[in-house]
C-alpha cells in the first residue's frame, strides 16, 4: 500500500475511534468488556495471577468485585485476646460470584479477598458500637484443583506484608484446619457473608 493511501485510512480510522468515543459510548464498553473476556480466558477464567516462583500476586481492583460481607471479633468482646480483631472486609470476584448465583458452588480459580480494617471510633452518631478506622492489610484465598491439589478443598491462603505485592502461601496447617472444621461451605465461611447467602439458588 502506498503511503499516500496509508495516511488517509490511519486518519479514517482514528476519527472513527474517537467518534465512538463521544457519539458511541456503548461501542467503546463492549469493546473493553471483549478485551476483559480475552484477558480472562488466557489466564483460566481466573482472577488469581502467579509468578515464576508460584506466589501470588496482590489482586487488583478488588474493591471494585462483589462484596460478600464484613465480620469483626473486636478485642474487648474477648478478653482483650481476639484472634482477628479487625473488620473483614470480604471480596469475591465477579466471574466466580456470578457461577455462584448459578450453581451455588465455588468454581475452581474462585479468589476471595479479605481487607483488614481496624476498628476505630466506638462511638457515632446513630450511637454505640464498632466502627471502621484505617486499612491494616490484606490476605487472600484462593481455589484451584490443579495448583493446590494436595490442600484440603484445594484453598490456599495468602498474607500480603505492607509494600508486598505477592505472597506465599500458608502451610495447610496455618489456615485449612479452621476453615475446615468451622466454615460453613467449602471452606468458606459463609455463615458471615449474608450477600453469599442471598445469592445461593433454593
Amino acid at each position: 500500500m502506498k503511503k499516500s493511501v496509508v495516511f488517509p485510512v490511519m486518519a479514517v480510522l482514528v476519527l472513527f475511534f474517537v467518534l465512538s468515543i463521544g457519539t458511541y459510548p456503548a461501542f467503546t464498553l463492549d469493546l473493553l468488556a471483549m478485551h476483559e473476556g480475552h484477558e480472562m480466558m488466557m489466564h483460566g477464567g481466573s482472577e488469581a495471577r502467579f509468578d515464576d516462583s508460584g506466589a501470588l500476586m496482590k489482586p487488583e481492583g478488588y474493591r471494585q468485585w462483589v462484596f460478600v460481607g464484613g465480620p469483626v471479633t473486636p478485642n474487648d468482646m474477648n478478653e482483650g485476646k481476639a484472634a482477628f480483631p479487625e473488620f473483614h472486609d470480604v471480596y469475591m470476584d465477579p466471574g466466580s460470584f456470578a457461577e455462584y448465583k448459578k450453581t451455588g458452588k465455588f468454581r475452581d480459580g474462585t479468589v476471595l479477598v479479605k481487607e483488614l480494617v481496624n476498628v476505630g471510633s466506638k462511638k457515632a452518631a446513630s450511637g454505640n458500637g464498632y466502627f471502621p478506622g484505617d486499612f491494616a492489610g490484606i490476605a487472600a484465598a484462593v481455589k484451584d484443583s490443579k495448583r493446590f491439589a494436595k490442600e484440603p478443598g484445594n484453598w490456599a491462603y495468602f498474607s500480603f506484608s505492607a509494600g508486598k505485592d505477592k505472597a506465599e502461601a500458608f502451610p495447610t496447617s496455618a489456615c485449612n484446619a479452621c476453615h475446615q472444621a468451622k466454615a460453613a461451605e467449602d471452606w468458606v465461611f459463609t455463615q458471615y457473608y449474608p450477600v453469599l447467602r442471598a445469592a445461593k439458588p433454593k
